[in-house]
Protein backbone atom coordinates (compact mmCIF):
# COMPACT_ATOMS: atom_id res chain seq x y z
CA UNK A 1 0.00 0.00 0.00
CA UNK A 2 0.80 3.61 -1.47
CA UNK A 3 0.51 6.20 2.09
CA UNK A 4 -0.47 10.04 1.09
CA UNK A 5 3.08 11.88 0.25
CA UNK A 6 2.81 13.74 3.54
CA UNK A 7 1.95 10.42 6.00
CA UNK A 8 4.51 8.44 3.89
CA UNK A 9 7.21 11.57 4.85
CA UNK A 10 6.49 11.35 8.64
CA UNK A 11 6.52 7.37 8.44
CA UNK A 12 9.97 7.64 6.75
CA UNK A 13 11.25 9.91 9.72
CA UNK A 14 10.03 7.64 12.34
CA UNK A 15 11.56 4.44 10.56
CA UNK A 16 14.97 5.34 11.02
CA UNK A 17 14.56 5.92 14.69
CA UNK A 18 15.10 4.47 17.87
CA UNK A 19 12.53 3.78 20.23
CA UNK A 20 13.94 6.11 22.36
CA UNK A 21 14.37 8.72 19.29
CA UNK A 22 10.62 7.80 18.69
CA UNK A 23 9.46 8.31 21.87
CA UNK A 24 11.56 11.80 21.87
CA UNK A 25 10.16 12.59 18.38
CA UNK A 26 6.45 11.49 19.55
CA UNK A 27 6.68 13.95 22.51
CA UNK A 28 7.69 16.73 19.91
CA UNK A 29 4.51 16.14 18.17
CA UNK A 30 2.49 15.56 20.92
CA UNK A 31 3.27 19.79 21.89
CA UNK A 32 2.81 21.11 18.45
CA UNK A 33 -1.09 18.95 18.85
CA UNK A 34 -2.56 22.82 19.33
CA UNK A 35 -1.40 23.81 15.92
CA UNK A 36 -3.59 21.71 14.62
CA UNK A 37 -7.02 23.07 16.68
CA UNK A 38 -9.25 25.11 14.31
CA UNK A 39 -8.58 28.56 13.90
CA UNK A 40 -10.53 31.63 14.25
CA UNK A 41 -13.24 31.83 11.66
CA UNK A 42 -12.59 28.55 9.90
CA UNK A 43 -15.09 26.85 8.00
CA UNK A 44 -16.05 22.72 8.79
CA UNK A 45 -18.28 20.64 6.72
CA UNK A 46 -18.26 18.24 9.54
CA UNK A 47 -17.84 18.52 13.35
CA UNK A 48 -17.83 15.74 15.47
CA UNK A 49 -17.21 16.42 19.70
CA UNK A 50 -17.55 14.15 22.37
CA UNK A 51 -15.89 12.03 24.96
CA UNK A 52 -15.81 8.65 24.15
CA UNK A 53 -15.67 5.75 26.69
CA UNK A 54 -11.58 4.68 25.59
CA UNK A 55 -10.53 8.08 25.90
CA UNK A 56 -9.55 10.48 29.10
CA UNK A 57 -10.94 13.45 27.95
CA UNK A 58 -12.96 15.11 24.78
CA UNK A 59 -12.00 14.98 21.70
CA UNK A 60 -13.49 16.93 18.72
CA UNK A 61 -12.03 16.37 15.09
CA UNK A 62 -13.25 18.43 12.21
CA UNK A 63 -13.19 18.11 8.68
CA UNK A 64 -13.30 20.58 6.03
CA UNK A 65 -13.16 20.64 2.49
CA UNK A 66 -11.24 22.54 0.10
CA UNK A 67 -12.52 23.05 -3.94
CA UNK A 68 -10.95 20.01 -5.42
CA UNK A 69 -12.37 17.68 -2.39
CA UNK A 70 -9.34 17.33 -0.17
CA UNK A 71 -9.74 17.30 3.31
CA UNK A 72 -8.30 19.28 5.99
CA UNK A 73 -8.85 17.42 9.12
CA UNK A 74 -8.43 20.03 12.82
CA UNK A 75 -8.47 18.29 16.54
CA UNK A 76 -9.58 19.91 19.46
CA UNK A 77 -7.92 17.76 22.54
CA UNK A 78 -9.17 17.97 26.26
CA UNK A 79 -6.60 18.75 28.90
CA UNK A 80 -6.53 15.44 30.16
CA UNK A 81 -5.63 13.83 26.27
CA UNK A 82 -2.42 11.71 26.82
CA UNK A 83 0.26 12.31 25.09
CA UNK A 84 0.21 9.69 22.56
CA UNK A 85 -3.35 10.82 21.16
CA UNK A 86 -1.82 14.24 21.26
CA UNK A 87 1.19 13.13 19.19
CA UNK A 88 -0.98 11.36 16.43
CA UNK A 89 -3.41 13.98 16.13
CA UNK A 90 -0.34 16.03 14.97
CA UNK A 91 0.71 13.56 12.77
CA UNK A 92 -2.97 12.36 11.27
CA UNK A 93 -3.65 16.30 10.50
CA UNK A 94 -0.30 16.47 9.02
CA UNK A 95 -0.06 13.11 6.80
CA UNK A 96 -3.92 13.73 5.66
CA UNK A 97 -3.89 16.74 4.67
CA UNK A 98 -5.58 17.45 1.68
CA UNK A 99 -6.76 14.16 0.88
CA UNK A 100 -9.86 12.92 -0.39
CA UNK A 101 -12.21 11.42 2.80
CA UNK A 102 -12.61 8.24 0.00
CA UNK A 103 -8.57 7.96 0.67
CA UNK A 104 -8.75 8.61 4.10
CA UNK A 105 -11.02 5.07 4.70
CA UNK A 106 -8.78 3.30 2.47
CA UNK A 107 -5.90 3.94 4.39
CA UNK A 108 -4.59 0.88 6.57
CA UNK A 109 -3.83 1.23 10.26
CA UNK A 110 -0.59 -1.01 9.48
CA UNK A 111 1.48 2.54 9.44
CA UNK A 112 0.59 2.90 13.19
CA UNK A 113 3.32 0.33 14.72
CA UNK A 114 6.18 1.82 12.20
CA UNK A 115 5.48 5.29 13.73
CA UNK A 116 5.33 4.53 17.65
CA UNK A 117 6.78 1.32 17.73
CA UNK A 118 5.46 -2.58 18.57
CA UNK A 119 6.22 -1.96 22.24
CA UNK A 120 3.85 1.47 22.67
CA UNK A 121 1.18 -0.34 20.21
CA UNK A 122 1.16 -3.29 22.50
CA UNK A 123 0.72 -1.19 25.56
CA UNK A 124 -1.46 1.40 24.32
CA UNK A 125 -3.60 -0.15 21.63
CA UNK A 126 -6.48 1.62 21.34
CA UNK A 127 -4.96 5.21 22.22
CA UNK A 128 -2.81 4.78 19.00
CA UNK A 129 -5.60 3.66 16.97
CA UNK A 130 -8.40 6.14 18.47
CA UNK A 131 -7.85 9.51 16.56
CA UNK A 132 -7.12 7.28 13.59
CA UNK A 133 -10.84 5.50 13.50
CA UNK A 134 -12.24 9.09 14.65
CA UNK A 135 -11.06 10.65 11.30
CA UNK A 136 -12.29 7.62 8.92
CA UNK A 137 -15.57 7.68 11.30
CA UNK A 138 -15.84 11.47 10.30
CA UNK A 139 -14.83 10.83 6.58
CA UNK A 140 -17.81 8.21 6.22
CA UNK A 141 -19.97 10.48 7.87
CA UNK A 142 -19.15 12.65 4.92
CA UNK A 143 -19.43 10.57 2.27
CA UNK A 144 -22.79 9.28 3.17
CA UNK A 145 -23.95 12.55 3.46
CA UNK A 146 -22.81 13.46 -0.26
CA UNK A 147 -24.49 10.61 -1.36
CA UNK A 148 -27.78 10.88 0.20
CA UNK A 149 -27.48 14.78 -1.13
CA UNK A 150 -26.94 13.62 -4.62
CA UNK A 151 -29.73 10.85 -4.25
CA UNK A 152 -32.11 13.80 -2.94
CA UNK A 153 -31.15 16.05 -6.17
CA UNK A 154 -31.37 12.78 -8.29
CA UNK A 155 -35.09 12.32 -7.21
CA UNK A 156 -35.70 16.27 -7.52
CA UNK A 157 -34.80 16.45 -10.68
CA UNK A 158 -36.58 12.99 -11.75
CA UNK A 159 -39.82 14.75 -10.67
Amino acid sequence: MSYPHKLSAIIELFAGLSDAEKRETLISYADQARLQEPKEGEHFDLEDVRKDEECTDTVAVFLRLDEKGGGHFRVTLGPQVQTLTRAMSSILCKGLDGITPADVLSIPADFVPKIVGVELVRLRSQTVYYLLTRMKGVAKVWLQRQRQSSLEKDDAVSE
